[in-house]
């Protein structure tokens, strides 16, 4: 059976040995102190090792900085699960949960103006705390100009969305995270010289099939500045949240993205405002 309390499961992990619980334990009684606190108190616990012991406790993954080293640390879902920005992003998602996500509606394209403004961040760390509350998350790069996911979760295989696409690949090329139970992540793949009309090419068939296996599906897309190509998930996926920089974005820019999204008749969602 597996453990249910925090001395357990650090025996489990290896963080302490029997003896050192022993310790913990006595101190523990003596004093009235948490099981944790006990542990540090005695510098056998680091609070990395109690958070970890936590996240398993209460079902929450994520990562302490020595876990899954290839995974790029602008993942601050992951590695940093209570820090403000991460809570701020745990905001957005409840109020992306009352207000778009539905058994009928299950994706949504993360969409700005220029490059620069964070779009590629900001979905994959909104990806991983969708996965944190137990939702099964899809994070598609659809940016096939500029992808970063790849990147971001050090994601090998060449192939991706551009390749099912294009008739060469299949959904195997998904790849989980094992690290963040619950979120899996389609590349965008080999890098067409046609990425619009790749995009117009059965995406929306893609998206139906998916969503009958995940419950969020967030789609990574190229600066609206590029192309039309966010504008065209926008109306595959039914809607965008639109994303500005703080201090960067020009609001004569994000109107005129509103205005291209609704135009085509795609629903924005809402904006967010990205200050990290």
């Amino acid at each position: 059976m597996k453990p249910v309390t925090i001395g357990g499961l650090l025996l489990d992990a290896g963080k302490i040995t029997p003896a050192d619980a022993e310790r913990i334990l006595r101190l523990q009684k003596d004093h009235g102190l948490l099981f944790g606190d006990a542990g540090k108190v005695l510098g056998l616990l680091t609070d990395e090792d109690i958070q970890q012991a936590l996240s398993q406790q209460f079902d929450f993954p994520f990562l302490i900085n020595s876990d899954a080293k290839a995974l790029d640390a602008e993942l601050v879902s992951a590695y940093q699960p209570f820090s403000q920005q991460v809570e701020t992003l745990r905001v957005i998602r409840s109020q992306l949960m009352l207000r778009w996500f539905s058994d009928n509606r299950k994706a949504l394209t993360i969409v700005s103006y220029a490059n620069g403004e964070g779009r590629s961040y900001f979905v994959a760390n909104l990806a991983i705390v969708f996965s944190q509350l137990g939702e099964r998350t899809l994070l598609i790069d659809a940016d096939m100009r500029q992808p970063r996911q790849h990147l971001l979760f050090n994601i090998q295989d060449k192939q991706g969305l551009s390749d099912i696409l294009a008739g060469r690949a299949d959904s195997s090329v998904i790849a989980n995270v094992p690290e963040l139970r619950g979120l899996s992540v389609l590349p965008a793949g080999t890098i067409p010289p046609n990425p619009l009309e790749l995009i117009s090419r059965g995406i929306a068939d893609w998206l139906e099939q998916f969503a009958l296996e995940y419950d969020v599906i967030l789609v990574d897309t190229p600066a609206g500045s590029q192309g039309s190509d966010a504008q065209l998930l926008t109306i595959k996926s039914g809607g965008a949240l639109l994303l500005a920089r703080q201090h960067q974005s020009r609001l004569a820019d994000l109107e005129i993205m509103k205005n291209l999204l609704e135009g085509s008749g795609g629903a924005c969602v809402g904006a967010v405002i990205n200050a990290f």
